[in-house]
């Protein structure tokens, strides 16, 4: 049974980003799952650190990236929104080049806050990041 709120857009939300850090990290959404909100980010010269690998921030910002869009195709938008507040994640392997794939699924979908999990790995299927996110759902503001 499908956790989502509707019929929620990837191409519209991927759309959303086009004056935004996701585009210029390159961070796209690709699928939905029942449960599960999956995207990739290349691992290129807006993503890597001086050393050559794939830096801890840009995988934390594609992790809050799946994460926030996730939590926020699952409530209805005209009572709700999500919004982060607090991230963390333990960085497991380099990469180099390449992409890296996310998958983001919950944890815990409460009426105040939800807890997601996010999951990137390497093009061979290795865990390269795992990151867990605690969003706000808020109610959206009077449009009177």
């Amino acid at each position: 049974m499908s956790i989502w709120f509707g019929e929620p857009s990837i191409e519209w939300a991927n759309s959303r980003g086009e004056h935004a850090l996701i585009r210029a990290l390159g961070i796209e959404m690709t699928d939905l799952g029942d449960d599960v909100l999956r995207g990739r980010m290349p691992v290129d010269h807006r993503t890597r650190q001086p050393g050559g690998v794939l830096h801890g921030g840009a995988s934390v910002a594609f992790a809050e990236t799946l994460a926030s869009w996730g939590s926020s195709f699952t409530v209805d938008p005209a009572l709700n929104y999500c919004v982060g507040m607090e991230i963390n994640a333990n960085h497991i392997r380099p990469v180099a080049e390449g992409w890296v794939y996310g998958e983001a699924r919950p944890i815990a979908r409460g009426r105040t806050t939800q807890v997601w999990e996010i999951r990137i790995t390497d093009a061979a299927g290795k865990l390269v990041c795992i990151s867990r996110c605690t969003l706000a759902v808020l109610s959206t503001p009077s449009q009177y």
